[in-house]
């Protein structure tokens, strides 16, 4: 559970505010002005971000130093087809789990909507092309 406070209040019950955290395992965001500006946390989970962190930070270094020859556009091409295969995996398997609702039979992929957004932006071309020659 997360307790919220206020820094005021968090000043005034430091030691309450240990306690809830040391014993009850919970919590306390501390805000400012109604705004969230630190939290207190247990000393384990705090290790925990922190060896993630440094987990996250080493598989980035290594991320980039795979791509380091590759140009910019390129890779950012492939990062995209990444996430859109990743997210259709997910949505597949929710749908097989009923977490999502199952696609009608005649639903539009993107491959489909992309295809006709084209053709919608060559027929828009061809209009405009069209009414600028029209004689005045």
């Amino acid at each position: 559970m997360i307790t919220e406070t206020s820094a005021v209040a968090f000043r005034q019950n430091l030691g309450e505010m240990l306690n809830i955290v040391q014993y009850r395992n919970d919590s306390v965001l501390i805000k400012k002005d109604g705004k969230p500006v630190a939290a207190l946390i247990d000393a384990r989970l705090f290790e925990r971000i922190r060896r993630m962190q440094d987990r996250f930070d080493a598989l980035c270094d290594r991320l980039e130093q795979s791509y380091a020859d590759v140009p910019e556009d390129v890779a950012l091409a492939e990062i995209e087809r990444a996430t859109a295969l990743a997210r259709r995996e997910t949505a597949n398997a929710w749908r097989a789990s009923g977490r999502l609702p199952a696609l009608p039979a005649a639903a539009v992929t993107p491959a489909k909507r992309a295809k006709r957004g084209a053709s919608a932006e060559r027929t828009k071309g061809a209009k405009a092309k069209a009414t600028s020659k029209t004689p005045r």
